[in-house]
């Protein structure tokens, strides 16, 4: 389900990351463009859970502008984006902006409360979430990537939308337009001022040259091990003489099912040659309440200043929930480099690879 979603994104944030319009810097509000009328606001009737709000309706929401944003939390295209939207929540909430965070899982795990409340917390989501673990909100507006914004206004008609990363300044100047049409004010014209931390930092688009990439056997490419047997069964794994980059390879013995590889046993590997500033792996627990500790090498050595937030400068790290760990972040030059994590613990579940 992700695959197509999740590269789109990527690729429309490097073509459409710089915004147009005036300078977000001048303080001005630019002469408004006239904005399509793209539908009416579908039902928010599908959510199977508020958190942040009693439930919310489209009725409800008439007289106010909002602000809808697909998400799932371990989505780093969408992580991305949340300094901006938490930005935009704060600032125009006083003046009638609703921000309406829809969370449509990619993965099995999302789907559990736990995570997305736990998940919710971490990430500072404190705008009304509707939880949309079926899909159903995500099938009414004809939605098919994360992330994805709507702008709807007052009256209930969608007025704008914006797939991917990028686009800020836009986004912000139609919730500026769409709140001045509605008599509700539009503020001074200037633009917040985002607060990124950690993975929410933009990528370095310059020097990515590393795609998402699955490690589950159903949306799995690239794959280089050696050895493997049937899939959905544990198997031994073993690494290719060479890699390429971008082909990355299991060590060890591991089950393959359709969204993720399984350890079964201590000592296993995965190896990935990449080409960003930035390595993220989405892992987890496969039993809820344990810890899977790990080690991670760049070009077989310690990370030292290059380790990610859930990493120390030995490379040490555990494994304690199901969610994105940023594992590398590179401080000097941009290089092709050889990563490899070791897993101490058996009963680590790992996803999906994401660079930045």
């Amino acid at each position: 389900m992700g695959t197509a979603r999740h590269l789109l994104a990527g690729l429309l944030a490097g073509a459409i990351g710089l915004p147009g319009g005036a300078s977000a810097q001048d303080g001005k509000l630019p002469a408004a463009s006239p904005l399509p009328i793209e539908g009416e606001m579908p039902s928010l009737a599908g959510a199977g859970l508020w958190l942040n709000t009693p439930p919310l309706t489209t009725a409800g929401l008439r007289g106010k502008v909002v602000l809808v944003d697909f998400w799932t939390y371990s989505c780093i295209n969408w992580l991305r984006t949340l300094p901006h939207v938490r930005a935009w929540a704060d600032r125009y909430k006083g003046q009638g902006l609703v921000v309406i965070g829809v969370h449509s899982p990619e993965f099995a795990f999302e789907k559990n409360v736990d995570n997305i409340r736990q998940a919710v917390k971490d990430m500072r989501v404190d705008y009304p979430v509707a939880v949309d673990s079926e899909h159903t909100v995500w099938r009414a507006f004809g939605n098919q990537y994360w992330p994805a914004i709507y702008l709807v206004d007052a009256q209930g008609r969608i007025r704008h939308h914006h797939f991917g990363e990028g686009g800020y300044e836009r986004i912000e100047r139609v919730i500026q337009q769409l709140l001045a049409e509605a008599g509700l004010g539009a503020g001074d014209g200037k633009l917040v001022t985002a607060d990124a931390r950690g993975a929410e930092i933009a990528a370095d688009w310059e020097h990515l040259r590393s795609p998402e990439t699955y490690i589950g056997r159903a949306r799995a490419e690239r794959f280089a091990s050696r050895g493997g047997g049937t899939p959905g069964k544990p198997a031994v794994h073993a690494f290719p003489e060479r890699f390429r980059l971008n082909d990355w390879a299991l060590s060890g013995d591991w089950t393959r099912q359709g969204e993720f590889a399984a350890l079964n046993a201590p000592g296993g590997r995965i190896a990935y040659r990449f080409y960003a500033r930035d390595l993220h792996l989405v892992m987890g627990p496969a039993a809820r309440g344990t810890a899977v500790r790990f080690r991670v090498l760049i070009d077989g050595q310690a990370p030292r200043g290059d380790h990610g937030i859930d990493v120390d400068e030995q490379g040490m790290g555990s494994v304690t929930a199901q969610r994105l760990y940023q594992l590398v972040r590179q401080k000097g030059r941009i290089a092709e480099r050889q990563f490899e994590i070791e897993f101490l613990d058996p009963g680590v579940e790992a996803f999906v690879f994401t660079f930045g």
